[in-house]
């Protein structure tokens, strides 16, 4: 994906993030809206995703990761940071 308009972003999840298909539903949810990047597990119980589209499509799939049922997240850090390009994928790290 590459072109006017993208952004990304880097994000780290807290709350109930890790064992409750958070990665997984991440990865469907980019896929469906067009979006590329990677989502990691971390050590102390955060998830790691960057992800790069639109601010519409990044909008959207935070959006969708917050209303999925048995993910609660409690906190959101999020930073902009340089879009990748010649990335077409979404990853499961």
């Amino acid at each position: 994906m590459s072109g006017a308009g993208l952004i990304r972003r880097r994000y780290i999840f807290s709350g109930e993030v890790q064992g409750v298909g958070f990665r997984y539903r991440a990865r469907v949810f980019a896929e469906e809206l067009g979006v590329t990047g990677w989502v990691e597990n971390q050590w102390d119980g955060t998830v790691v995703m960057e992800a790069q589209g639109t601010w519409e499509q990044l909008y959207r799939l935070i959006r969708e990761l917050q209303e999925a049922r048995f993910i609660e997240i409690s906190r959101i850090e999020k930073k902009t940071i340089s879009v990748q390009e010649h990335e077409y994928y979404f990853e499961v790290r």
